[in-house]
């Protein structure tokens, strides 16, 4: 389960992704808290949001081509340094917004070259047989650093502003930058890098193209994520309308689906499971929990029924990470890993106001019913998609399907 962590490396990219995703979520907080204080409008907080996606989803092609080009190790250190930077700007508040959209654009900027690289560099930290087990660990850690960062961050920006909030996310890029250096670079598996001609956007299309079991997975990612994702959502709708329940309520939920995340992490990094088999019955799963979580009859039944389905969307995404990376020719990586992060932004820019939208034309019940139905059909087009390229027919799939499926090579 924890085999990850015999590596020296790993064990410092694993203690300054806990420390940074803590310090990330506590300037979340703090910039959310600084632009409701400011204007009062929950939908300007969604323009920020949309700033830091946007160029992810318009730049995540040559992001990606510049992550399998670029050295991993120095450019993290230097967009470290630039986010650390950009935190610091924050806390001059001057009362304007533009400063704020500005540094958001800017951050969605880096993330768009920042997150391939990230991808690609923590795969070198590890062995191939390792790697399902390392990116399920780093769910883990991401889940509790979140905890963390929201917990800590909610007493201190009403003790101190969110001043200090932004001054502690900028320490935490130093963190990572600290424990960039103390890494043993010998140690660092060196990546296969593209041949001449062979490192722009297009021959990473050319490549994605001639992929198809890659471009089911990512057709099963858009789908899953943008109408079974945004719990965020759904989980509000239901609170505040057939569940009749209040802040607290919604924040029972929240800590419930963050526990069921944490608990999602360890399973997989336990079983080290990432196979196409689980990755379907995962994605089936949780459509069918979801569907049922239309019915829950009152807030404990809806949480009992929220815990599996954040274990297993934890699950799923990492082992759609993890299949993304292991099935792609190593110097195609960053831009294979660029593709999956425009396909999670583009199903938050379509799911979010989806659902919103069928919260309202059909109810919170009504929509949670319909999106789980179309994910499990989804779950059960893309498992017989992916049969037929394993050559089964789908008389000889229907039977045992997931089980046929973890027969083959993944």
């Amino acid at each position: 389960m924890f085999a990850p962590l015999r590596e020296r490396n790993y064990r410092l990219w694993a203690a300054a992704d806990l420390v940074s995703v803590a310090g990330t979520w506590m300037q979340v907080l703090g910039l959310n808290w600084l632009v409701l204080t400011a204007t009062g409008s929950a939908a300007t907080m969604g323009v920020v949001v949309m700033l830091q996606a946007l160029p992810v989803l318009l730049l995540g092609g040559w992001g990606g081509a510049l992550a399998d080009r670029l050295p991993a190790r120095p450019t993290l250190i230097a967009f470290q340094a630039l986010r650390a930077l950009l935190a610091l700007t924050l806390i001059a508040d001057t009362g304007r917004l533009w400063p704020v959209y500005a540094i958001a654009l800017a951050s969605g900027t880096i993330s768009a070259v920042e997150g391939p690289c990230l991808g690609r560099f923590g795969s070198a930290l590890v062995p191939p047989s390792a790697l399902g087990s390392a990116l399920a660990l780093g769910s883990v850690l991401s889940s509790a650093g979140r905890i963390v960062g929201m917990s800590v961050g909610g007493v201190l920006v009403g003790i101190t502003g969110p001043g200090s909030l932004f001054a502690i996310n900028a320490a935490t890029y130093v963190a990572v930058i600290v424990a960039l250096v103390l890494m043993r670079t010998e140690k660092i598996r060196t990546l296969a890098a593209p041949p001449p001609g062979e490192g722009g956007v297009r021959a990473g299309l050319r490549y994605l193209a001639g992929r198809p079991t890659i471009l089911v997975i990512l057709a099963l990612s858009f789908v899953l994520g943008s109408l079974g994702r945004n719990y965020q959502v759904t989980m509000a709708a239901m609170v505040t309308g057939p569940l009749h329940g209040g802040p607290a309520a919604y924040g029972l939920l929240s800590t419930v689906f963050a526990v069921g995340a944490v608990a999602g992490g360890l399973l997989l990094a336990g079983t080290g499971r990432s196979t196409l088999r689980v990755l379907l019955a995962t994605g089936l799963t949780i459509s069918l929990l979801q569907l049922c979580a239309g019915f829950a009859p009152n807030i404990l039944g809806f949480a009992a029924l929220i815990l599996p389905i954040a274990a297993g969307a934890v699950i799923l995404d990492t082992i759609i990470a993890t299949r993304v990376q292991l099935d792609t020719r190593e110097e195609m990586r960053g831009r294979m890993l660029a593709t999956l992060g425009v396909v999670s932004s583009l199903s938050g820019i379509v799911g979010a106001p989806l659902i919103g939208w069928l919260c309202d034309a059909a109810g919170a019940r009504g929509a949670l019913v319909l999106a789980g139905a179309v994910t499990s059909l989804a779950a059960v087009g893309g498992g017989y998609a992916l049969a037929r390229l394993k050559g089964r027919s789908l008389s000889a799939v229907l039977p045992g399907w997931g089980r046929r499926l973890a027969d083959q090579p993944a």
